[in-house]
């Protein structure tokens, strides 16, 4: 049990590990020098890079955030296979039902470690991309429900903040309604409500009508971050 236990704790801090690769904060440093969170609104996510450093590199922000998520998923898969493939799984331990939980921790955990990224000082993004990627592994049908959401809100609002918002209340609505298993309708919940919580500063923006629309600069950014 001890070994199987040992393998649990390893999948979630290697998960913590893949969510806190610093993918904006990097790029930044690699094409303009700068500190990302010293510009647009601080943030590592790839909103900010798009905000900060143009269409190409936000994009390939957004792409590799998500793929740490979807890496995170698919490192559970793999070590349960590889557990159960090796002995390694006690006897008293019901596979399918860990998985589920496991699953959803190490989401969690990915989650966690973009926005509290160990290399960053525990600063990071605000874990919108990862989410989507981790979704995209764990439930493709939700994933594709809350990316219309999205896309909808953004398409009426040009709001990304609002439209993440929108996202994170609707993952729960979605993993309701496709009887997703209950560690997931969980992950959706406490994801939703961290990512809704990470938005703070820009519901605040929001309610005083002072938030920026895509393409827009933040109101409150120096006019030398637009460089």
């Amino acid at each position: 049990m001890t070994l199987w236990l040992t393998l649990c704790g390893a999948i979630l801090l290697v998960a913590y590990l893949l969510g806190s690769t610093p993918t904006g904060y990097t790029l930044a440093r690699l094409i303009k020098g700068i500190d990302i969170r010293e510009h647009g609104s601080g943030s590592t996510g790839a909103t900010n890079v798009l905000r900060t450093l143009g269409k190409g590199p936000g994009l390939l922000v957004l792409l590799i955030d998500m793929l740490k998520g979807v890496l995170a998923i698919a490192l559970v898969y793999w070590a349960f296979a590889f557990a159960a493939g090796h002995t390694i799984v006690p006897p008293t331990v019901n596979l399918e039902l860990w998985l589920g939980w496991m699953v959803a921790l190490a989401g969690l955990a990915a989650v966690l470690g973009h926005s509290k990224s160990i290399w960053l000082g525990f600063t990071g993004g605000k874990s919108v991309a990862t989410s989507l990627g981790i979704l995209l592994a764990m439930s493709w049908q939700v994933a594709l429900g809350t990316m219309a959401v999205f896309g909808v809100v953004l398409v009426l609002s040009r709001i990304v903040s609002l439209s993440s918002i929108a996202g994170a209340i609707a993952v729960s609505v979605f993993m309701v309604l496709l009887h997703q298993p209950l560690p997931y309708l969980l992950f959706a919940v406490a994801g939703g409500i961290y990512v809704i919580w990470r938005h703070r500063s820009n519901i605040q923006r929001l309610l005083a009508g002072t938030e920026s629309q895509l393409g827009q600069k933040l109101q409150s950014e120096p006019e030398q971050s637009l460089k």
